[in-house]
């Protein structure tokens, strides 16, 4: 196996990226994976990347837009310096033997794998991220955990751990590239991709992913408590544990809570969870026992009870209802 090249290190020489689009992938992680070197390359004194696509079949990649990508197969690609990975729903129907052998080829041949939105999974399921810190979307951080326990999984937008690279959905992807472009290229270069997209995020891979953005009515406070309460759904703080985390009083965060968002933090917090427990039901095949530890409820029985009140059915009969065929067909 040869020693990745550190693709990170300021270079005049373009970058030979292949990216490889499989179908049922996202149109926006797919240009947040393209779009910021074609940027680059226009805005740059010369040229800093060349890509092409590559496909796991002969077949074109038809994205979730209905728009395809045709390309050569994976099979044919005999070398690049930078494979992209992305990928979005459908994964064990994509992860065949023949394109989980190409990835490990890739791999061994020295090249630096990027996974983007679903990408680490398939990256996980060769494993090639055994013994490795990675990430993935934050849909699929604790299926991802519980699937591979031989990977330290973390909820960063993205992070890079020598050879491999991983990130959530397309935003993240957009830090992820932008981070490669600034080591490479140079960071007022990739200041100014950013301005090109009017994208004024922060590309620190260490920032966590966030199931919902703070919004707009929230003060600076309540945000805060709200993306501790989203990092404690499992195990639910008390009212005072996240007054002394976010530096107030229980009285203020209460008058916070009230006075900017018309609700209490204990009513936030429940609401946070069962709408995660929401996701787990509808989204994944978890039992229902896990997805009620999951969101921090103590017994079977009280997080039946919180569902139905909150959604109006049981969580399993709404499972049933959003996996019937005439669900899917509606």
């Amino acid at each position: 196996m040869k020693s990745a090249k550190n693709i990170f290190q300021p270079s005049r020489t373009p970058l030979r990226v292949a990216a490889l689009v499989l179908s049922d992938c996202n149109t926006l992680s797919f240009a947040a994976a393209i779009d910021p070197m074609r940027a680059a390359n226009r805005l740059g004194p010369t040229k800093s990347f060349e890509w092409h696509y590559v496909t796991a079949t002969d077949s074109p990649a038809t994205l979730t837009s209905g728009l395809q990508v045709p390309a050569s197969p994976i099979s044919r690609l005999d070398s690049c310096d930078l494979l992209l990975v992305i990928a979005g729903f459908n994964l064990e129907t994509h992860a065949t033997p023949a394109l989980i052998a190409s990835l490990r080829r890739i791999a061994a041949s020295g090249a630096t794998l990027a996974g983007i939105d679903g990408g680490p999974w398939l990256m996980a399921r060769a494993g090639l991220l055994d013994g490795y810190r990675a990430t993935t979307h934050w849909e699929d951080l604790e299926d991802f955990a519980i699937r591979f326990p031989a990977i330290t999984v973390l909820r960063d937008r993205f992070h890079i751990d020598r050879a491999c690279m991983t990130s959530g959905g397309a935003t993240p992807a957009i830090d992820m590239m932008l981070h490669l472009i600034g080591a490479r290229c140079g960071e007022t270069l990739a200041s100014r991709v950013a301005g090109v997209f009017i994208y004024d995020s922060t590309a620190d891979p260490a920032r966590a992913q966030r199931r919902t953005g703070p919004k707009p009515r929230h003060s600076a406070l309540t945000a805060r408590a709200s993306a501790l309460m989203e990092d404690n759904l499992d195990t639910p703080l008390s009212i005072t544990d996240i007054a002394k985390h976010t530096g107030t009083s229980p009285r203020a965060l209460q008058t916070q809570f009230r006075t900017r968002l018309n609700t209490t933090p204990q009513a936030h917090y429940l609401h946070l969870r069962l709408t995660e427990a929401l996701r787990l039901v509808t989204d994944t095949d978890m039992p229902l026992t896990a997805i009620a530890l999951a969101t921090g409820f103590a017994s079977p029985a009280s997080f039946s009870r919180a569902f139905h009140k909150a959604h109006g059915s049981a969580a399993r009969r709404l499972r049933q209802t959003t996996k019937s065929p005439a669900s899917l067909g509606s």
